[in-house]
């Protein structure tokens, strides 16, 4: 039998590690492990167009599954396209490992054609970024890689020269143990009995969530109702916590809605749970805060703390429920639940005028019909931009659907690579890339992987021919818009000319129509929708608050805009106010 070389030794690893696919582009450093991963039947390699799309489909693959995915670029300019999508992995908490295969191992050091240091580059968007320097040194070195990119939730970069990945291997050892999932963390007795005293305490209780509070639902709720609080939410705790939830006041910062606001200022006592919300301008300073994270790296970063918790939500809220006392007074919570539902009444009726006629189509309409066509468990991914808002307004959570985008780094064009990854994890899940002109143009050749691997992602196209988030921020600011228009193409026709489905809709009667006939094509599909680049609520005047950036006032008046299915939750949830 021959003898492995590095390269296969190191395939062999990422597949013990559960690693199925290897997201890049090939290149001359790369050939040994491209070449490893062709002979290996357990993974496979997905060529994409740009190694940007590789670490951003690793990124969603990983965020879709929980498990460690990986990408790769060869060396120099190959692997310092992963980093955009490296640093939004890092900073959304996905498991990725990225190999960055490197220069001939003799030249480090030496001004060779396309050196780089990769070790160094992708430091501050990795929490373990090392050289591997010898083939005996490879397998310890990759598995505490994984092992980092694994238990912290993040990206490892693993640095490689092509001429080592090519050497004979040591002789085989016994196999490590692999850590390839994380543990339950519960917080110390002395925290928890603190926590307990404060919000025995208080007589109103808040409760604001982010994304760790995913699995922690059905907790959520038992402690909302036994201490009588409103829930509000962070955009990445949406999908989590706002599906079946009687105590739903909506969400807070730049894209918020609903009385989220309120409810974490007239407080006594607000409860951060999962939560590294960074708008702390939105976070009030006059009321008693506790944070419950399992990063503890991130409590109170954002605002002053009365008390920190180092704990998952879910085994911190199993150790809370029975130890608080139960409160009886609903006053607070009924408050706000009815605050939340005016707020959400006056805001929908701007946006429920005529909208089937109007010509270019709003965007709100557009974002609405989607949200009811779409499948029950359709994982949607969603450019940076107007489509946050659009996609944070109008998708409507339930347990079963997922949302992802770039919501910590802020990226544009994540959309189509992130439903890349996504759909490889199952091709007969729905998967809808909400994609706006500007993001889907940057990295449009990777449409062409959709047709390569005839992945059935449906894009749906928001074509405004603007950078329109860009546009608002400036007219925010009092500045002339500049530089912010497309010139852009018939999309449909160039999806077409790709080997896809391909079609534009001009008018709202058209819509429903063309994203039926979408979700029905068995293949790659984009609906290039003309929308309306003034579907803005631009303010009367602008203030000196406002010219600081998106602070309170004015991202509530520019920002309100149509809530879809919300409203309908908020009126339900009304019914169980008691009335006087």
């Amino acid at each position: 039998m021959a003898k492995q070389n590095v390269a296969e030794q190191f395939v062999d690893i990422l597949v013990r590690a559960g690693v199925r696919r290897l997201y890049g582009v090939v290149g001359d450093s790369l050939n040994p492990v491209v070449d490893a991963v062709r002979r290996n039947s357990a993974i496979d390699w997905i060529h994409v167009r740009h190694e940007e799309t590789a670490a951003f489909a690793a990124g969603a693959e990983a965020q879709i599954t929980g498990k460690l995915a990986a990408c790769a670029g060869s060396c120099g300019p190959g692997n310092l396209h992963l980093i955009n999508g490296l640093y939004d992995a890092h900073r959304s908490m996905a498991p990725v490992l990225a190999l960055a295969s490197h220069i001939p191992s003799s030249e480090i050091g030496l001004g060779y054609f396309q050196e780089t240091h990769p070790d160094r580059l992708f430091q501050e968007c990795s929490h373990y970024s090392e050289l591997i320097s010898s083939p005996q040194q490879m397998p310890r070195l990759l598995q505490t890689a994984i092992q980092h990119a694994v238990g912290q939730s993040g990206v490892s970069v693993v640095s490689l020269p092509g001429d080592i990945a090519d050497r004979p291997a040591p002789d085989k050892s016994p196999e490590s143990a692999l850590v390839t999932s994380r543990p339950t963390v519960r917080p110390g007795d002395a925290e928890i009995d603190r926590l307990v005293e404060m919000i025995d305490a208080a007589g109103k209780v808040t409760l604001f969530c982010g994304s760790g509070t995913a699995g922690a639902h059905t907790e959520v709720m038992r402690f909302a109702e036994r201490v009588k609080s409103p829930v509000g939410h962070a955009l990445r705790g949406k999908e989590w916590i706002q599906y079946d939830n009687p105590y739903d006041v909506g969400m807070s910062g730049l894209l918020g809605y609903g009385a989220a606001y309120e409810a974490t200022h007239e407080c006594d006592l607000l409860i951060l749970l999962g939560t590294d919300f960074p708008y702390n301008a939105f976070l009030p300073d006059d009321v008693r805060i506790a944070q419950v994270d399992v990063r503890p790296e991130v409590l109170g970063r954002r605002s002053r703390l009365d008390l920190a918790v180092w704990g998952d939500v879910r085994e911190t809220l199993r150790c809370l429920i029975p130890r608080v006392r139960e409160k009886t007074d609903r006053r607070f919570l009924d408050k706000m639940l009815k605050k939340h539902a005016d707020v959400l009444e006056g805001v929908v009726k701007a946006y429920t005028r005529k909208v089937e006629k109007h010509v270019p189509i709003h965007p709100e309409y557009v974002a609405s019909v989607l949200d009811e066509l779409a499948d029950d468990d359709a994982v949607f991914t969603v450019d940076t931009g107007m489509c946050n808002v659009w996609a944070a307004r109008y998708i409507s959570p339930n347990g079963r659907r997922r949302v992802i985008g770039s919501f910590s780094h802020g990226s544009m064009a994540n959309a189509l690579p992130m439903a890349i990854g996504a759909q490889f994890t199952d091709r007969r899940r729905q998967v809808v890339s909400m994609s706006g002109d500007g993001g889907f143009a940057m990295l449009m050749g990777d449409f062409l992987t959709l047709v390569q691997y005839d992945l059935p992602v449906k894009v749906v196209l928001f074509n405004n021919s603007s950078l329109s988030m860009v546009e608002l921020e400036m007219l925010v600011a009092g500045l002339p818009s500049y530089g912010t228009t497309n010139t852009n193409p018939d999309f449909a026709a160039v999806a077409r000319a790709c080997g896809a489905f391909g079609i534009r809709v001009e008018k709202p009667k058209q819509l429903a129509g063309a994203l039926k006939d979408a979700f029905r094509h068995k293949g790659p599909a984009l609906v290039d929708i003309v929308t309306d680049p003034n579907a803005l609520s631009i303010p009367p005047k602008i203030s000196a608050e406002m010219v600081t950036g998106f602070a309170l006032s004015a991202s509530k008046i520019v920002l309100d805009g149509g809530v879809g299915r919300m409203l309908q939750m908020a009126r339900s949830n009304l019914r169980n106010v008691p009335r006087p």
